[in-house]
């Protein structure tokens, strides 16, 4: 038995089963369907040829809203997981970053802002990232 790849693709055509993640690695995939694994949100800032590895070489994630790919340096980041807060108290700056982008979406009450933080894995997750060129850690939240 192989790998087979079932999360998210961006495509106009009908696509009908599943990918193979060797043809999404060398871009066979994406070419054949004129498609992508993985929306550029959250890429600002990389250059061209990162964007076209991470959107159209990289197997996606399944998540409850549209997953995306965090950037870094200049440069797309390793997806490490879904985690809960747990997971996440253990790498404190992906923390921070993660409650300061709450906050700028919105989030104001601070004791409902660390309510929702420390429930993290119990219905909400994050999704951790770690930038490959600093080590720095990132998260987004990720909910229904």
């Amino acid at each position: 038995m192989g790998w087979i790849y079932t999360a998210t693709s961006y495509t106009a055509q009908d696509v009908s089963g599943h990918f193979c993640p060797w043809c999404i690695a060398d871009g066979s995939a994406a070419e054949r369907f004129d498609g992508e694994f993985m929306d550029s949100y959250g890429l600002d800032g990389v250059s061209a040829e990162i964007l076209h590895e991470v959107t159209r070489r990289t197997p996606g994630f399944h998540a409850w809203q549209d997953p995306h790919w965090l950037a870094h340096c200049h440069d797309a980041a390793a997806f490490i997981g879904e985690v809960g807060h747990r997971e996440l108290a253990a790498h404190p700056e992906a923390l921070d970053q993660l409650r300061q982008d709450l906050r700028m979406n919105g989030w104001h009450d601070t004791a409902q802002l660390e309510q929702f933080l420390t429930h993290l894995g119990e219905g909400a997750t994050a999704m951790l990232f770690r930038c490959t060129v600093c080590g720095t850690h990132l998260a987004y939240a990720d909910a229904s």
